[in-house]
């Protein structure tokens, strides 16, 4: 069954909505943003982050999944080991396109929002998942 062009601009905006909530939360939290939507060839990542100072700086590579209140709460569907893979190579693309792989401590994160189906939808929970995953266990050989 096709998408309607309505349908998926009302999916953007939802996703945007929920992409800018988790930002606002993070810097509530302390974090910096430092990028969101960085594309890289085979990826996306929603938002880039760093957490803490000095040696225990953290940057953060985090999926946003927002979803309608009216969806199955069940409908959280954990992210397959493709999609973590295509996120662990962005990262490492970003990190080597900034010159700062092995400069900080590494956390891939995951921001689960649930929005109203409204139009312009309101952000009603936020659940924020700190190293979610790791590049452990995916069958990638970085260096």
């Amino acid at each position: 069954m096709a998408i309607s062009a309505e349908e998926k601009a009302t999916s953007a905006i939802r996703g945007k909505a929920g992409e800018d909530a988790v930002c606002d939360y993070l810097e509530q939290h302390g974090y910096r943003i430092l990028k969101r939507n960085y594309r890289a060839k085979g990826g996306e990542i929603d938002i880039i982050s760093l957490r803490g100072e000095g040696e225990q700086t953290t940057i953060c590579f985090t999926e946003v999944k927002t979803r309608k209140y009216s969806t199955n709460l069940t409908a959280w569907n954990p992210m397959t080991t493709a999609k973590k893979r295509r996120i662990v190579l962005t990262a490492e693309q970003y990190m080597s396109e900034e010159k700062i792989r092995g400069k900080y401590w590494v956390s891939y994160d995951t921001a689960y929002v649930m929005v109203t189906t409204d139009k312009f939808p309101q952000v009603l929970d936020i659940n924020y998942y700190t190293a979610d995953f790791t590049a452990d266990g995916l069958g990638l050989f970085i260096f």
